[in-house]
């Protein structure tokens, strides 16, 4: 089959097909599946609307108080440690509520819900494949100053390598959660009731989280998210879309701040 038959619709009907013929689609009877879609989307629901209203910093600023966050802010650290609240807010919606979930009502183990590599190494063109196109995007768009004026998210990066360094882990960390919540929990928990229809179901709500970005990137979040889809069920992993995610974000926070001239000299602040 040649690389245009890969890329021709019909070729995605027939995977989705495959998908839905090979064992955990559709392995639940109606009452099983019934209880299965309505904890994972009441627990979809319950994470992303406490993500949304819960992840600003306003609110860590509320929990510090204001004297303790002028004195953080005082100090030169209150927008790292803002961000870390930011991550702190994705770990608990986007993994220790569907644990809660997987572990208490479903009776399962988390780590079989993407968290092993399996056959990520064997779907690596695939990856390839989407990745490729996003990072000519990224050289293109580089060239202008609404991207070096919007990348890194965190505007003292280039401070030091101990802010670079900090900023990169909780950035990374939480496409971690994100990859996990989208290609790991709610795949894998929707597809023994739904088999393939879990993938389109996946892709409204990780639709919906790009609504506050620019009009093509959230458009682009659905075939995004639909070709995430097909591979994490494919690779029974989550460890390829990650690798996918931390490449782009590392790739635009660097081409970012090299444009800008803003690439730390020393480890730290000073």
């Amino acid at each position: 089959m040649n690389f245009l038959q890969q890329l021709h619709p019909r070729r995605f009907i027939q995977i989705l097909d495959q998908i839905d013929r090979e064992p955990p689609s559709w392995q639940m009877d109606k009452a099983a599946a019934l209880r299965r879609v309505m904890f994972t989307l009441l627990c979809v629901c319950v994470s992303l609307l406490t993500l949304h209203y819960g992840k600003f910093s306003s609110n860590f600023q509320a929990l510090l108080g204001d004297e303790n966050a002028q004195r953080l802010a005082d100090s030169g650290w209150y927008e790292l440690t803002a961000y870390g609240w930011w991550a702190s807010m994705h770990l608990l919606t986007f993994i220790v509520l569907p644990f809660l979930t997987i572990r208490f009502i479903f009776r399962e183990k988390i780590i079989d819900y993407g968290w092993r590599m399996n056959d990520t190494l064997k779907h690596w063109p695939g990856y390839v494949l989407l990745i490729t196109p996003i990072l000519f995007f990224i050289f293109l768009v580089s060239q202008g100053d609404d991207f070096v004026n919007h990348y890194p998210f965190y505007s003292l990066a280039g401070r030091s390598f101990f802010d670079l360094l900090i900023w990169q882990l909780l950035y990374i960390s939480q496409f971690i959660f994100l990859e996990f919540f989208f290609r790991g929990f709610i795949l894998q928990a929707l597809r023994p009731a739904l088999g393939a229809n879990a993938i389109w179901i996946m892709c409204v709500p990780y639709l919906m989280i790009h609504f506050p970005k620019l009009w093509l990137e959230a458009t682009g979040a659905i075939l995004f998210g639909f070709f995430l889809g097909i591979l994490a069920l494919r690779s029974r992993s989550i460890w390829g879309g990650v690798m996918v995610h931390v490449g782009i974000a590392l790739t635009m926070d660097i081409a970012a701040m090299l444009r800008k001239g803003e690439w730390p000299v020393s480890w730290w602040p000073g």
